[in-house]
């Protein structure tokens, strides 16, 4: 890749934002907006899907395939990527951006419509998953095209700012969802909403796909594409040019390895792994964890933009691994703090409380459990599980070969079960956990009903000491989200000549965030259960960030005076 010019556009980098820029900015935004809205309300509504279209299972085995067809849309996001980025890349960003939140709002409104298994059979679940695919497709090319979209109207030195806005519409998309569920479900109430009310969210979709739409026909094809199709210089194999020539592979592993893998693990650990500790780990109830997670986005979203704005003055580099780098070095004392205001006596309990699991090696086996639905059988996972679900911190010791495991709690021993050998497998699991769960509250545990444990009692009470130290807590850990988020996508789109720019950026962002981000929750959690340490799932987001980190401060170029017009 040649050197490119830093003359280009240089006047520019003074003047206001033009009108016909903002409304660029704004539409781009707000179409991806939409987008986000569509793919977030299927994770926020999995159950009642599941319920509706996997009937035909029990209920464990229906959240199972419901949860796993959300999962599929992350994980063919990279193949989204790789389809419509060569179409944008051949045809126009514009009408390629079009494809997508068409196929994203269409996918969207047919869950809303479609029969559940009851009506209509095996075809149902069939259907949804289908449409979970075209939506997963759909938003793999939609991030990279908004952002080239924006980053090639926008001037040279302003491209982190222009393209931030981009960067705050995932956070907007999930709280619109949100906000749209729990007006649907307070206006129907629960059970109708759980019959039949849940679809309205999904059907109000149409109404969104037709703004996006109209908005996004008035705009123009991007100046940088029409240039390059004006002096014949276009690609015509996009994805062999991409990943094909060693020349620009190599910028695609830097820019995966060294920008947004480190980017992924922060936004979702600063975001829903912070949830899923507080919910899962630390008790808080529901309501009160997502209050504080709010609240501390509704702090945070403003400075993805001020972190663009910055990474114009600065570099997008230094930010994107200070981010890194802090969280890296962070995140530990950090979780610990929000475990110590939000469930005061869990921490003590933790600290003083000694609980090993006593078993024969070969009874304990691997505890992975993404979708927290996996039944465990032998003594040894059944007691391990039992305590990585009460957020109970033990240890191993090895015990008497072919003999069932014992939880010892102090100077108590509880034995634990072999639910396969059971006559009643639940029965003896709920009898062994209930013997272990009053040994660990007399030990000091405390009950989930504690009155230590924090909460909201309505969306306002931010001022108690207790609420405002976790808000500023998590604000902290959002803050990091900002930092690696706000100037990635300028510096992707800096990355890359401008006749393979939508290719060759959207796979790195989606793999990074689609998969590296995507599997963070699952297994942080599965490395808790594992090792019996509450805190150990971190090691997840700080190796990869610290990755991120050596990666991109010694080999990923700073991009942010770069012409985006030049070409090889």
């Amino acid at each position: 890749m040649s050197t490119p010019s830093t003359t280009h556009n240089a006047p520019e980098a003074a003047r206001p934002m033009t009108g016909a820029e903002k409304k660029v900015i704004f539409a781009s935004s707000l179409g991806t907006v939409f987008e986000w809205y569509d793919f977030y309300l299927y994770g926020a509504l999995a159950s009642i899907i599941g319920a509706q279209f996997f009937s035909q299972f029990p209920k464990q085995t229906a959240d199972i395939f419901a949860l796993l067809a959300f999962a599929a849309g992350f994980l063919v996001r990279p193949f989204g990527a790789l389809l419509f980025g060569r179409l944008g890349d051949l045809v126009g960003r514009k009408y390629t951006f079009l494809v997508t939140i068409l196929i994203m709002g269409l996918s969207t409104f047919l869950v809303g419509l479609l029969p559940n298994y009851n009506s209509i059979g095996i075809a149902a679940p069939i259907i949804l998953i289908a449409a979970r695919l075209l939506q997963g497709l759909a938003l793999g090319g939609e991030y990279g095209g908004a952002a080239t979209y924006v980053a090639e109207h926008a001037p040279r030195r302003r491209r982190g700012f222009y393209t931030s806005w981009i960067q705050t519409t995932a956070t907007l998309g999930l709280f619109l969802s949100l906000l749209v569920i729990l007006f649907t479900r307070t206006i129907f109430g629960e059970a109708k909403f759980a019959e039949y009310a849940w679809r309205v969210p999904f059907l109000v979709s149409v109404a969104l796909l037709g703004i996006s739409l109209w908005i996004r026909l008035q705009l123009n094809e991007s100046p940088a594409f029409l240039k390059m199709k004006d002096e014949g210089t276009g690609s015509k194999k996009p994805l062999s040019e991409s990943f094909g020539n060693w020349a620009n592979a190599k910028i695609v592993l830097l820019a995966l390895f060294g920008l947004t893998m480190g980017q992924g693990v922060v936004w979702y650990a600063g975001q829903f792994y912070a949830l899923f500790f507080m919910q899962s780990i630390l008790k808080v109830d529901g309501y009160t964890a997502n209050l504080l997670i709010a609240w501390a986005l509704l702090l945070g979203t403003g400075f993805f933009v001020v972190f663009g704005w910055l990474s114009d003055k600065v570099g997008r580099k230094p930010i994107i691994m200070a981010g890194c780098l802090l969280a890296a070095l962070t995140y530990f004392p950090i979780f610990k703090m929000i475990t110590a205001n939000a469930n005061p006596a869990l921490q003590a309990a933790l600290k003083n409380v000694k609980v090993t699991v006593v078993a024969d090696p070969a009874s304990c086996g691997n505890l992975f459990n993404p979708v927290g639905t996996r039944v465990f059988t032998s003594s040894c996972d059944v007691a391990r599980d039992f305590l990585a679900r009460s957020a109970v911190r033990y240890s191993r010791a090895n015990g008497p070969v072919g003999k069932p495991a014992t939880i010892r709690i102090g100077s108590v021993e509880i034995p634990s079960v072999d639910t396969s050998s059971a006559a009643d497998p639940k029965a003896a699991a709920a009898e062994f956990g209930k013997a272990a769960l009053a040994a660990l509250q007399v030990a000091g545990y405390p009950k989930s009903t504690d009155p230590g444990i924090v909460k909201m009692a309505n969306p306002l009470d931010v001022l108690r000491p207790q609420v405002a130290k976790l808000i500023g807590l998590l604000f902290v850990l959002v803050l990091y989200v900002t930092m690696v988020y706000g100037p990635i996508a300028a510096a992707l789109v800096e990355l890359f000549p401008t006749r393979i720019r939508y290719t060759s950026m959207s796979l790195p962002y989606h793999i990074g965030n689609g998969w590296f981000g995507g599997l963070l929750p699952a297994t942080a959690f599965a490395l808790v259960a594992q090792t019996g340490d509450i805190y150990y799932g971190l090691w997840y987001p700080i190796i990869f960030a610290s990755i991120t980190f050596v990666i991109g401060a010694l080999f990923v170029p700073e991009t942010k005076d770069r012409d985006i017009y030049a070409q090889d």
